[in-house]
């Protein structure tokens, strides 16, 4: 009614933090690892109503399917938004999908990059050359460590999907380490592509085949149970392992669940075993 009144709505500008991630990401470790690694090491209000700019070498060699990964988990950590710098492989992935309608070359490259001192808040760096597979306990991503500095832990279900962990990139990691090996009597493996367009593309090179072949139940790309919907909600005793972005209490299905946030490929890896596992070493 306000903004009906006036005209106007009231916004903030946010600070925005730099994150300089340096080094290379090692065996079996992803943005996911990156996003949950900064979820333990400074919690949910780490950016709060604040920006984020992902940058350094490591993210300037990540793909573009990683990059949303950082960007749109960037809400874990409390911010109102994340971004990365344009470069020429975002130019590349844009022409691959409008080539008519955007073209980043039309402006010099300082147009796109972040203006002198707009870098106002903190500085925070991770050394990527260290990072270790993660896993967030439930119940909040703030619970993350590395796999191997957790207690044991047993599953009912295992969820790759959502926008944050069910792209092309995700679904090929999974297949790597579910390649000739069949998925845990104690486990349902539910996979949910982020769009048709990533699961046409890993059914085309085999990976979808690799998913089913292992025991993977494929269920149609939607939201569904990142967000409790559907009949594949969780029940009240499961314990699910999930590539997902959020492990709220009840997020996932009923209050009691339980939910852990991993890479899809340490989710892969705990549907091999039924437990909390570490991937390293698993991939082909």
């Amino acid at each position: 009614a306000a903004v009906a009144a006036t005209g106007q709505t009231w916004l903030k500008v946010p600070r925005t933090h730099l994150v300089d991630l340096q080094g290379e990401l090692g065996a079996q470790t992803f943005a996911k690892d990156i996003i949950l690694a900064l979820c333990g090491a400074h919690g949910m209000d780490m950016a709060g109503y604040e920006a984020l700019e992902f940058a350094g070498p490591a993210v300037s060699a990540m793909p573009m399917r990683a990059r949303m990964t950082l960007c749109n988990m960037s809400a874990e950590l409390g911010a109102q938004a994340g971004v990365i710098a344009p470069d020429d492989m975002t130019a590349e992935w844009l022409a691959s999908r409008a080539p008519d309608r955007v073209r980043l070359d039309d402006q010099p490259d300082s147009y796109w990059a972040s203006d002198a001192g707009s870098h106002d808040g903190r500085h925070f760096s991770l050394d990527l050359d260290t990072l270790v597979p993660q896993a967030a306990a439930p119940h909040s991503p703030a619970n993350a460590a590395a796999i191997t500095d957790h207690d044991d832990a047993a599953f009912s279900v295992a969820y790759i999907g959502a926008c944050t962990g069910a792209k092309l990139d995700d679904l090929r990691a999974a297949a790597g380490i579910l390649k000739r090996r069949k998925t845990a009597s104690s486990i349902r493996l539910l996979v949910a592509p982020a769009s048709r367009a990533d699961q046409d593309q890993a059914a085309c090179e085999g990976v979808m085949g690799i998913l089913e072949d292992a025991g993977a139940t494929v269920l149609p790309t939607a939201c569904g149970m990142c967000a409790g919907y559907g009949p594949n909600r969780l029940a009240a005793d499961d314990v699910c392992i999930s590539s997902t972005a959020r492990n709220f209490r009840g997020r996932m299905g009923a209050p009691g669940s339980r939910v852990w946030l991993a890479s899809p490929a340490s989710v892969a890896a705990a549907a091999v075993t039924g437990r909390l596992t570490d991937p390293r070493g698993m991939g082909n």
